[in-house]
């Protein structure tokens, strides 16, 4: 069996990949979580992408692929706690991919790195221009780690580099931004905007780096799941209430809540519910042939 290491393998798309794939390859992880109880035949190492031990876990075990989910992306976490596991963490482990003979290196990015503009076109390819940083400082390190992970995959042509874009992920695992929103029960909007929005079943991502790495993917695709629908429809089918806010008020009422720590966005995520950030995802279909096995009915009824 061919030998895959997971990083952040306790996270809960970590959990899933790891399930997905155990009987066709041998699977380790590393995270600085714990998985108390991972499946049988899959090896989890709790350490620190920075530490020493991470690079002993790759010499020992010489994986055939690296599949990087090893990343800090809560909004209240320490900014500079962040950037060190993201940026830094990044930079060791494609320094020992190359130095362990890794043939095979999955980043899971964000399609939010195309950034929420009103002048966005209505459905951005991989060669849109990355512009989340002009607006929303708080993943500029997810910018960071795509140039490091693009530069690598041009200097290194022998590693089957693939970076994966996916559009909001909803789930009842995957703790991601757009899940802690839509379960608040009562979800701030901006008033007059309803933009569209895109959403993938977690169990779909899974499958989708399934595909990556069967199909030895390299250069960077976005993935989408079943369609979009505007803010206030995902809102409604997830049996939230919006409540429009004024945008200057918005942005007065959200910054201090959020540095108080009663609310978990800064004011520079309301642009992501005011502006489009919509993205084709045909080439990865062409590529691979993937199809989403969810509806966004089933999409939104995991989280409801």
């Amino acid at each position: 069996m061919r030998k895959l290491l997971i990083t952040g393998i306790s996270g809960g798309q970590g959990r899933l990949v790891a399930r997905r794939l155990c009987s066709r390859w041998q699977v380790t992880g590393v995270d600085r979580s714990p998985w108390p109880s991972p499946p049988p035949g899959v090896t989890v190492h709790t350490l620190d992408l920075r530490k020493k031990r991470f690079e002993n876990v790759l010499r020992t075990e010489r994986p055939d692929a690296v599949v990087h989910f090893g990343f800090v992306r809560h909004f209240r976490s320490d900014p500079a706690l962040r950037h060190e596991v993201n940026v830094e963490g990044t930079k060791r482990l494609l320094e020992h991919c190359v130095a362990w003979g890794v043939k095979q290196l999955l980043v899971l990015s964000s399609s939010y790195v195309y950034g929420a503009l009103p002048n966005n076109p209505r459905y951005m390819d991989e060669d849109h221009p990355l512009n989340a940083s002009r607006t929303f400082p708080e993943i500029r390190d997810l910018g960071e780690v795509e140039g490091l992970a693009s530069t690598f995959l041009w200097r290194y042509p022998e590693i089957a580099t693939v970076i994966l874009r996916p559009v909001n992920v909803l789930g009842p695992y995957v703790k991601s931004a757009i899940r802690r929103y839509l379960r608040l029960g009562v979800q701030p909007t901006v008033t007059g905007f309803n933009p569209m929005m895109q959403f993938i079943h977690e169990e779909d991502l899974a499958k989708a780096v399934e595909l990556a790495l069967e199909n030895r993917l390299r250069g960077i695709y976005n993935v989408a799941g079943a369609g979009a629908v505007p803010l206030k429809t995902a809102i409604a089918a997830t049996r939230g209430r919006p409540l429009p806010v004024p945008g200057p008020l918005a942005r007065l009422m959200v910054e201090p809540l959020f540095q108080l720590g009663l609310y978990e966005f800064p004011s520079s995520a309301l642009d992501f519910l005011k502006f489009p950030c919509t993205v084709s995802d045909r080439r990865f279909r062409t590529s691979t042939g993937f199809e989403p096995e969810h509806t966004l009915g089933d999409t939104f009824a995991s989280i409801a």
